[in-house]
């Protein structure tokens, strides 16, 4: 049995493709069903996700991580604000398959997204996570992020107030 170790080696990050919609979609739902990582509360399809892709250009673009022949994660960069003075700053979004949580895929996407942001000329990442999402608050710290401050009351899951945590970092000089 490999460790996750060697497998952390044997991924492989690349640029997605459309013919990928379809595992992206499969973990952003597992994202959207476990609660961890979204406020959004219902599944998303093949319309929305193809809608999803439209919106990413080569600027904002999606990466996945690979194990084999399966996707086992993937990451975007968003746009952050239509207004040209933000036109620096990306908002991060990132989700990883269930059965390989913890065992480093989210470092290895999130340090490749960082790089193509860098490329297409951005100098600061943020990002909005639950402050519950523990697992995702120790990777941002891990790589960097500081945490700006909450959003309390910020939206509504399952009927519930959701606070939200604001997180940054520079990835480049302005």
């Amino acid at each position: 049995m490999k460790t996750v170790l060697d497998n952390y080696r044997e991924i492989v990050i690349r640029r997605a493709e459309e013919y990928d919609l379809s595992n992206i979609q499969r973990i952003y739902n597992q994202g959207i069903a476990d609660r961890i990582a979204t406020l959004d509360a219902d599944a998303k399809d093949e319309e929305m996700m193809k809608t999803w892709w439209a919106g990413h250009s080569a600027r904002y673009g999606v990466l996945v991580a690979e194990f084999g022949d399966d996707i086992i994660g993937w990451a975007s960069l968003n746009p952050y604000s239509s207004r040209k003075a933000y036109q620096g700053v990306a908002e991060l979004s990132i989700y990883i398959d269930r059965q390989w949580r913890g065992q480093g895929v989210g470092r290895k996407l999130l340090g490749a997204l960082e790089d193509y942001a860098r490329h297409q000329k951005f100098y600061k990442i943020v990002l909005f996570t639950f402050p519950h999402n523990v697992a995702g608050r120790r990777l941002y710290q891990t790589m960097g992020y500081r945490e700006v401050g909450i959003f309390y009351r910020q939206g509504i899951l399952d009927g519930q107030y959701i606070d939200i945590l604001a997180m940054e970092k520079f990835i480049a000089e302005s």
